[in-house]
């Protein structure tokens, strides 16, 4: 036998048996292989992959988060506080009135006292010049006035609006007051000392929305008609 054709049946073996070999380590492409991702291209949503859904925006109840009375909806002080929750995010009527109630008690004690200074920052320029006038005739009469604040039976707002974006609103005051004036040899002239009096003040506050300073002050008085 031809030693080159025993050659050629050897290395054809050996060719044969690499093929063997590689095609056992590597696979064969059945049309059922797995195809690799596209790194350029998203991938699609596994059925059992976990998907965080987002909770749906529901419509804001302002006058739930004002909590506004069930009893006034509908009505124009609804609309009032509203206006003003929309101008000032922070307002809301139970705050204001915590706030209202504590400004009464500081103006009642510093008219009584004829503190002037302690009154300025509370009031406008209207207010503060009707309450001066007061004191000054006291103390050119030599009066004095005696103010006991014996508890706020109530605070109630009557009315609310924005006007050129400051806020206002209207406070009707129940209190319990023991007042007396005094004349300058201690006889009272006016009041009893030894009485409680209910007393009803209707207030109205107001507040730039726009400015930085939170606190309201006191525009209008007057007594209930």
């Amino acid at each position: 036998m031809d030693v080159h054709f025993i050659d050629i049946i050897f290395f054809a073996m050996v060719a044969a048996f690499l093929v063997l070999r590689l095609r056992s380590v590597l696979g064969r492409r059945t049309g059922h292989e797995r195809q690799r991702p596209d790194p350029f291209q998203p991938s699609p949503t596994e059925p059992g992959d976990k998907v965080v859904a987002l909770p749906e925006r529901k419509p804001r109840n302002l006058r739930e988060e004002l909590g506004i009375p069930a009893a006034v909806k509908g009505t124009p002080l609804e609309s009032g506080l509203t206006q003003i929750g929309v101008a000032d995010p922070n307002f809301t009527p139970a705050g204001f009135i915590e706030g209202a109630k504590i400004a009464f008690e500081m103006i009642v004690g510093a008219f009584a006292k004829g503190d002037r200074k302690a009154l300025r920052p509370l009031l406008n320029d209207a207010v503060f010049e009707h309450f001066q006038a007061a004191i000054k005739a006291r103390e050119e009469a030599k009066e004095s006035h005696e103010t006991t604040l014996v508890g706020i039976k109530s605070a109630d707002i009557l009315e609310a609006r924005v006007e050129n974006r400051t806020a206002f609103v209207t406070v009707k005051f129940v209190s319990e007051q023991i007042n007396a004036t005094r004349d300058k040899d201690g006889h009272v002239t006016e009041g009893d000392p030894s009485h409680v009096a209910e007393i009803t003040d209707i207030w109205t506050f107001a507040r730039n929305t726009r400015s930085r300073d939170p606190n309201w002050t006191l525009v209008e008085t007057r007594s209930p008609s």
